[in-house]
């Protein structure tokens, strides 16, 4: 039985519900990451007993997956454009600017798909989305690597800034201090593509690279789709 199956307890003596639970669970990982969220830690914030909470859930992965769900539901628009690169585009935005709002939940994108109804309404629209111009083998395998791509930068772009936070120092002022060692390793002509990279390329902002990477993925999955005839 999945958590969103088990019955609600009858007669609870103070309100309480999976909504609030929920909502308990996302403030405290809000503030502090998933590391502080416990089914202790919420009941607390709940002013309720733990044991009352296993009645809603089971284990902390049953609360992450409600957790995860109920962003889900800041993903899904409430109606998706009628190009499939558009939806995608529009999914894999969405879903980058409810991890930022919710770094946690870069730590749980990737993995088993969520169950819940808000995670398979998204599953459904994205699917929907290239429903009609190819197999479903064809379709999936598309949607896969669309998603492979952005669970990824947004992976990166999170680690990037709990670093940030963690040393104090931004992208910037960290490139400075790094600056001696690199130039010094590139001096020694071992590293002739890096060098080139580091003096030529151009640095751009994380939604700059999010968004050119993307559209680079959409164009590469363009050509596995059949082409509609002349």
């Amino acid at each position: 039985m999945t958590v969103w199956d088990r019955p609600t307890p009858p007669h609870p003596p103070v309100p309480l519900d999976r909504e609030r639970i929920v909502t308990a669970a996302i403030a405290l990982a809000d503030e502090g990451g998933l590391e502080t969220v416990s089914v202790r830690k919420v009941a607390a914030r709940l002013n309720a007993g733990p044991m009352r909470l296993y009645g809603y859930i089971a284990t902390k992965q049953e609360l992450f997956d409600l957790m995860v769900d109920e962003v889900h539901a800041e993903i899904l628009p409430s109606e998706l454009p009628g190009d499939w690169r558009e939806a995608l585009r529009s999914l894999a935005h969405r879903t980058r600017q409810a991890a930022l709002r919710h770094e946690w939940l870069a730590d749980l994108l990737g993995g088993r798909p969520t169950l819940g109804p808000n995670g398979l309404a998204v599953t459904e629209a994205t699917l929907a989305s290239l429903d009609g111009l190819a197999d479903i083998d064809t379709v999936m395998r598309a949607v896969e690597t669309v998603s492979a791509y952005f669970i990824g930068a947004i992976r990166r772009e999170i680690a990037n800034l709990r670093a940030e936070r963690a040393t104090g120092l931004s992208k910037h002022d960290w490139q400075r201090a790094s600056g001696p060692q690199v130039t010094s390793m590139l001096a020694t002509g071992r590293f002739p593509a890096l060098t080139k990279a580091v003096y030529d390329g151009t640095d751009v902002d994380a939604e700059t690279a999010f968004t050119t990477g993307l559209d680079w993925v959409l164009d590469a999955v363009a050509t596995k789709l059949p082409r509609p005839p002349a």
